[in-house]
Formats: C-alpha cells, sequence, structure tokens
C-alpha cells in the first residue's frame, strides 16, 4: 500500500475560513451528520458558515477551540469532485479531512503507487496540490494499522509548528537556554508575547496530546 499527504487548494468555505490565519479544521463525515473540531483565531467564522450550511446540534468551547456535531452532512450539499476522482483511480480517502493554511489536507491511499500518482495528476490538473509526505505503508500494528509520528501529533497551526521549530533550532529548550524569547520572536518578525502565545499553545497540545496516550 502506498500512502500520501496532499494539500488542495480546494475552493470551499472551510478551507477560506483558514487562509492567512492559524484556523485549523478537522472533519469526520458519517453520512448523516459530521463532527469538527475546529481550532485558532477563525473558529467562530467557521462555526457561522456551518450554523447557516448544515445547523450544530451539539458545540463544546474550549478558550478556541471547538467540538461540533452538525445536524446534516456537509457533503449532501457541497458537492466535492475530489472524491469522484479518488474513486476512478481506486484511492482511499483516510480521515479525519483537514483544512488549514487554506488547503484541504487529504491522506490518499493507494494499493498501487501508479493509482496514487494518477489521483495526483488529475487533481493537479484542475487545482494547487502540494505533497506534504508520500510512503509505502510495508507494516502494521493491530490498534493503529495507518498511525505515523506526523499523524500522531496534535493539529497545530502552521504559526505554531514555525514558532515551536525556530525556537526549538535556535537552542531555546536547551538546557541552560541559548536564546530568549524575544530573540526568536526577532527572527520570525513577531512581537515577543505573539511569540510566547503560539509557544504556550502549542506546548499545551502537545503535552495534552502525549498525557492522552500515556
Amino acid at each position: 500500500m502506498h500512502e500520501a499527504l496532499l494539500g488542495i487548494e480546494h475552493p470551499g468555505a472551510y478551507a477560506a475560513a483558514t487562509a492567512g490565519t492559524d484556523t485549523t479544521v478537522e472533519l469526520w463525515c458519517n453520512d448523516h451528520c459530521d463532527l469538527l473540531h475546529v481550532g485558532g483565531s477563525g473558529a467562530e467564522e467557521v462555526l457561522t458558515h456551518v450554523e447557516e450550511a448544515v445547523g450544530v446540534r451539539e458545540r463544546i468551547a474550549e478558550g478556541d477551540e471547538q467540538l461540533l456535531i452538525t445536524d446534516e452532512c456537509l457533503k449532501a450539499r457541497d458537492e466535492d469532485p475530489i472524491e469522484a476522482t479518488l474513486a476512478a483511480h481506486d484511492c482511499l480517502l483516510v480521515p479525519p479531512l483537514r483544512y488549514a493554511e487554506g488547503r484541504k489536507w487529504c491522506r490518499v491511499l493507494a494499493l498501487d503507487s501508479a493509482n496514487l500518482t494518477a489521483f495526483y495528476r488529475d487533481v493537479a490538473a484542475d487545482f494547487s496540490v502540494v505533497v506534504e509526505s508520500k510512503r509505502e505503508v510495508a507494516s502494521v500494528r493491530a490498534d493503529r494499522p495507518l498511525l505515523t509520528f506526523d499523524s500522531a501529533l496534535p493539529d497545530l497551526s502552521p504559526r505554531q509548528r514555525d514558532a515551536l521549530a525556530t525556537a526549538v533550532e535556535m537552542g531555546y529548550y536547551r538546557i541552560p537556554r541559548d536564546v530568549t524569547t524575544a530573540e526568536v520572536a526577532d527572527q520570525l518578525g513577531v512581537e515577543r508575547r505573539t511569540l510566547e502565545e503560539h509557544l504556550r499553545r502549542a506546548e499545551n497540545k502537545l503535552l495534552r496530546s502525549f498525557a492522552d496516550a500515556m
């Protein structure tokens, strides 16, 4: 089996809501309704769209993160050509769908690498596509057969990832520290308080994710 993570610049309200922001949306489709996890500064805009499009049956909010259960499935109202292309090339979509940076991020699985290549070719003919990763699935674990280290990580926003990666690279997490948050902020061209907020949120998500797995 072969797997690829593709970022597709596909028109849609969820993708549009994440463009130029730290907002992320994860979607699990259940035919009769959807489960959404929304995080980031644009969460309220996404909520407004969902309420207008399919309705919200249940909502749990904590800070800038929200968990939503919709009244109806968005797929029934919003035709998606990506799914037809998946079926045409005998490929599978591994849930959840993820929207970030103005793109729809899909984990696509195919039995034959040629099918995956053909799927990419057809989608790229109509939309801008970024290939984040590609790998051969050569072994399985009974509990999580398609889990990779990347997919096990929490859903960090692009800004949180940049802040964390830069802080690590510059030695902020070494003992003793090589740099201050002010120096990391200067490197990224943001205010110190903004950087510290990105780091705090990223650290919180990482710790909660690993604590849940312990």
